[in-house]
């Protein structure tokens, strides 16, 4: 009779040997990677500065959790809506890029003591509690907004193309309406080889497609430029770094900018969800290995959930002080150690450490950069809409009544407060005076408007009982 053969795996408190470490932190790496630099590219934010946050965010989260949760902390797209909303503002008219970054940071370090807040009430009350004040009829909707909010910066982005690279100032209107065609070109190779990427691509290469979807778009950018002479691809931007290696370059928040503080600090609320969702979903993976690994031990990650929220939102808080965008823990990096099943912590520090060296490696940098506007907005197309859809799955997995006439109401009001600011009002409302940011506001009346149809609902359900 043949042997059963040893489960294969290492849990957060293993360490492999240095050389299969150095190959699994590198390949956490990749698979935060396209997600992360995606971020940069959408927002306007140093790439360089991105990527160093988020491996130094990590590693803080890490520390905070005391080295027990397995978690990569990345920028999250939850937060791009507000932020490329507010960068194009008019009162940010005549700024700097550092100087619109620096407004950004003060409502991005603010928003993570929203998590931190959520993590305290968790850790105090009990999972149930954040459930009543944030339920899915609240999240679900925030987060269908942040992805529609966008939907007309995607379709732009898509047609974009740079006069200034055909190398002659008179440019025939041939030339625009040819540029334009080709624009489409390279932005719809990018949006369908990204779709079929992550539909049919399996293992560790089905983690990608964020990375090899551009790169397909890139290549076409770079056929046509040859054979056309229309050349896509950006412009290093004035005073980039030259040389090999180079350090991100760090800006300090704007601790006036409360404007920000209002436009960005409510978005945390939609990350609740998804970093609760990766908390529960890593406790059954880990125990899983534990248990098949004959360990004896069981690892309480789930009633971890209050830490965990406390460590995003620390992750906030160090990421936005440098310069780098919000974020959450990573579900692709969850995904990566679910197929791998290397859950090692010093895996994950590595894997930050690695991060940080290559945000001062400048070539990389500098081709980041050049991407074509173009292929970014086949990608946000595709990106945007999975957003508005991670809404619909949230309310989905929570079974949502949807004949429900308190939920209706919630999400209705949600739903058009934030797209109806957006799109009639320029993304803030002047609301009695106050110029509230749409999804901001959006959020708050929601959370208002379901606590006050709350009250009397357990006593009717225990007359019902």
């Amino acid at each position: 009779m043949a042997k059963n053969q040893p489960t294969v795996g290492y849990l957060p408190d293993d360490r492999p040997p240095v050389l299969k470490l150095l190959l699994y932190a590198i390949q956490q790496v990749i698979v935060m990677f396209p997600a992360t630099v995606a971020v940069a590219l959408l927002t306007g934010f140093h790439i360089s500065t991105t990527i160093f946050a988020s491996g130094l965010a990590t590693i803080c989260f890490i520390l905070v959790t005391g080295r027990k949760i397995p978690l990569y902390y990345g920028s999250s797209f939850s937060y791009l809506s507000a932020i490329i909303v507010l960068m194009a503002s008019e009162e940010l008219t005549g700024y700097t890029l550092d100087e619109k970054i620096s407004v950004a940071q003060f409502g991005i370090v603010m928003s993570g003591f929203v998590s931190i807040a959520a993590g305290l009430v968790v850790s105090r009350f009990g999972r149930d509690s954040i459930e009543k004040i944030l339920p899915a009829t609240v999240t679900g909707p925030i987060a269908m907004v942040i992805g529609l909010t966008l939907a007309a910066n995607a379709m732009q982005d898509a047609t974009s193309i740079a006069i200034n690279t055909f190398g002659d100032p008179a440019v025939g209107e041939s030339q625009i309406v040819l540029a334009g065609h080709m624009a489409w070109v390279i932005s719809l190779v990018t949006l369908f080889a990204t779709i079929l990427f992550s539909v049919y691509l399996k293992g560790f290469l089905g983690q990608l497609p964020l990375l090899l979807g551009p790169l397909l778009g890139c290549l076409v950018a770079f056929v046509i430029a040859q054979i056309t002479g229309i050349n896509l691809f950006k412009e290093m931007p004035e005073g980039a770094a030259t040389g090999v290696f180079a350090l991100p370059r760090f800006t300090l928040p704007n601790f006036k900018a409360w404007h920000a503080v209002a436009a960005i600090m409510p978005i945390a609320i939609a990350t609740i969800p998804e970093s609760t969702a990766h908390v529960f979903q890593l406790d059954i993976y880990v125990n899983d290995l534990a248990r098949k690994a004959n360990k004896g031990k069981k690892y309480n990650i789930a009633d971890k959930l209050g830490l965990n929220l406390i460590g995003d939102g620390i992750g906030d808080i160090v990421a936005g002080f440098i310069g780098g965008p919000a974020g959450t823990n990573y579900g692709e990096n969850i995904s990566a150690m679910a197929i791998t099943r290397v859950f090692s912590i010093p895996v994950l520090i590595v894997a930050a450490i690695i991060a940080m060296i290559i945000a001062c490696f400048t070539p990389l940098i500098n081709a980041i950069y050049g991407i074509p506007t173009a292929v970014i907005g086949g990608l946000e197309i595709f990106l945007f809409g999975a957003i508005a859809a991670q809404g619909v799955a949230i309310m989905m997995e929570k079974k949502v009544d949807m004949f429900s006439a308190k939920n209706i109401a919630v999400i209705a009001t949600i739903m058009v407060i934030g797209l109806g600011g957006q799109y009639g009002f320029g993304g803030t409302i002047d609301f009695f005076g106050m110029q509230v940011p749409c999804i901001a506001g959006a959020a708050v009346f929601g959370i208002v408007l379901n606590l006050l149809l709350s009250i009397g609902g357990k006593k009717k359900a225990d007359t019902a009982a």
